[in-house]
């Protein structure tokens, strides 16, 4: 590719691209260096590529959304555009058959500035404001907030229709030398819409308040230290994206830690993925109600090794006071592991009156009612739906329509089936393994198990963090008779008295489960064998060494030991220790 001959508005020094591995992904291409210099995870393409198609619908549904307030602006003030004959109608306007991209102007190309040079960014709302009302709808800006290489900023750039300029931000310098290389590698596109910035992404998000429609976090770790800024820096109604991976601290191995990093205590449990979601959707939004704002989650997804959440900000003070509704704490029983949600908040309406109100508890009593042992408690988490199925089924059409433009089809493809085919409003999930390993039975099928729970008269659902995972709203009593009523028919083995399955055994079930196979037992993707769980494409498909570190054997395991032996051979020949040459030539000389 000729890009690397593009300039972005100065001369830089040319570079020697033998040192160098080109890497492509969608569209994209960028330059890696060997020696581990900058970030890049290769398994992250799903990453990417989901982010790529839920930024596609948004820009779709903020183009509908801004349809349909410019109409009921126009017909709320179509007297007064009547009485005034200087007035231009929008209507002529858009029945004249003008481009409305032409009427807004051509989107200017970003030049190249210093390094603590800001961007240079609308900062006049009134105008702004002026300017939607008369129909103008301008590119999304979006910002990525640690950019790395750049690569997800150059596929937003190239491979996302309508986009605007795209703001990638880093504070490390080769991370900006490299992102800044990969842009004019790219060519013109990438150069008029990209642009770089060695700067802390924390002091930028502060300093440009409300001006990006799209916000990306990507870090590697915890982004808990951004959300605070990242919360202020996106529009009314924009979108944020945000990605964790410090998993280990969400699912409940440092409960202390993830308190102090997302104000939420974690149980350890089967559902520690989902709970990761939802502790991380917590948080997300305390930092939104500092500022009278708050998030509505598009989609919430756990993947790999990593969640990511992409929600939309809005601000109100009003909607803020919803919050308490949205949030629970949660009670795990330390015996049979069934879970309770006691809600932070309730309202109570009197005539057209609302009162907010903290909600009523506790929620369990001292001892668990199904095994007599103690709870632990957790939370708070989000407890209200982690996904718009509206949005999940437009993110999947399009996905589906535009196959060839996404490198990890197959698996987001899977993921998002999946999450299409989840209860949205219920939280958290159970195990039927682990259940059964609880009475030490053998465990059902999924589909009479959930044959038994739709007979009962409640739903359920698979989820897309587990494949053994099954959503429902069925109380955990109900889930314990029906395992009564199997393990009648299926007996076990006698155990001690005093274990928490030979306590629920010892129960009487009050509900009478009929096994009969449901009609919808099975969900529209299992009836057509619809692949949902796909296994990793290649070895050590997981994290990666952080940038800067020296890769060494104790890194075999993320990296595979051929790659760790081709990376330690290259190093030792170009850093030949020069001590070792001059002891060679000192021991010849003093031969002669």
């Amino acid at each position: 590719m000729s890009g690397s001959d593009k300039k972005t508005g100065d001369e830089t020094a040319p570079f020697d691209l033998s040192n160098f591995t080109v890497i492509k992904e969608g569209e994209a291409e960028i330059l890696m260096h060997a020696g581990n210099e900058v970030f890049y995870n290769k398994s992250q393409v799903n990453n990417r590529d989901i982010s790529i198609a839920v930024l596609r619908t948004f820009l779709a549904k903020r183009k509908q959304e801004h349809e349909e307030l410019k109409l009921s602006r126009r017909k709320k003030h179509a007297p007064k555009v009547a009485e005034d004959e200087h007035a231009v109608d929008p209507k002529t306007v858009m029945d004249s058959g003008m481009d409305i991209e032409k009427l807004n102007g051509e989107c200017e190309v970003s030049q190249e500035i210093s390094e603590d040079e800001p961007c240079s960014i609308l900062d006049n709302p009134v105008a702004n404001q002026e300017e939607k009302v008369q129909g103008e709808l301008k590119p999304p800006r979006v910002l990525e907030a640690l950019s790395a290489s750049g690569l997800r900023a150059l596929r937003y750039a190239r491979e996302v229709d309508g986009i605007g300029q795209v703001v990638a931000l880093d504070n490390d310098k080769s991370s900006v030398e490299a992102c800044r290389r990969n842009i004019k590698f790219n060519g013109s596109v990438a150069c008029s819409k990209v642009e770089s910035h060695l700067v802390d992404a924390r002091v930028f998000m502060l300093t440009h308040p409300k001006e990006f429609d799209v916000v990306d976090l990507d870090p590697y770790g915890s982004p808990s230290v951004f959300l605070d800024s990242a919360v202020q820096s996106v529009v009314d109604g924009g979108i944020l994206m945000c990605t964790a991976t410090d998993m280990a601290v969400l699912c409940g191995g440092n409960g202390e830690v993830c308190y102090s990093k997302y104000g939420s205590y974690p149980l350890r449990g089967k559902y520690c993925q989902e709970m990761a979601l939802r502790i991380l959707l917590a948080c997300i939004e305390s930092h939104a109600n500092r500022y009278k704002r708050y998030i509505v989650p598009v989609i919430s997804v756990q993947m790999d090794f990593y969640i990511r959440v992409f929600v939309r900000v809005y601000t109100s003070a009003s909607a803020m006071k919803n919050t308490p509704l949205k949030l629970s704490y949660f009670y795990q029983c330390t015996g049979c592991d069934s879970f309770h949600l006691q809600p932070v908040g309730r309202t109570v309406s009197k005539n057209k009156s609302v009162r907010y109100l903290p909600g009523f508890g506790p929620a369990v009593a001292e001892d668990c009612s199904d095994c007599g042992n103690k709870y632990n408690m957790g939370g708070p988490i989000w407890s209200a739906p982690i996904h718009d199925m509206d949005w999940v089924t437009s993110i999947l059409e399009d996905v589906k329509s535009m196959q060839s433009c996404y490198p990890a089809f197959n698996r987001i493809s899977a993921v998002l089936t999946t999450i299409s085919e989840e209860l949205a409003d219920v939280p958290l999930f159970v195990s039927l393994h682990n259940i059964s390993g609880t009475l030490k039975c053998t465990s059902p099928s999924a589909i009479l198990f959930r044959s038994a729970v739709i007979n009962a008269g409640y739903r359920i659902s698979g989820s897309h963090v587990n494949p053994l995972a099954l959503k429902t709203d069925a109380p955990m009593n109900v889930i314990w008779d029906i395992m009564r009523c199997w393990v009648k028919n299926h007996p076990v083995k006698s155990q001690p008295s005093d274990q928490p399955g030979s306590v629920i055994l010892a129960k009487e079930p009050v509900l009478q489960a009929n096994f009969a196979r449901a009609a919808t037992s099975l969900s529209k993707a299992q009836v057509k064998k619809v692949a949902r769980f796909l296994p990793n494409p290649e070895r050590h498909w997981g994290p990666k060494v952080k940038a800067g570190r020296q890769i060494t054997s104790k890194h075999a395991s993320l990296l595979g030991e051929e790659a760790v032996k081709s990376v330690n051979n290259k190093h030792e020949e170009d850093q030949e220790p020069p001590c070792k040459r001059n002891k060679t030539e000192d021991s010849a000389t003093n031969l002669e």
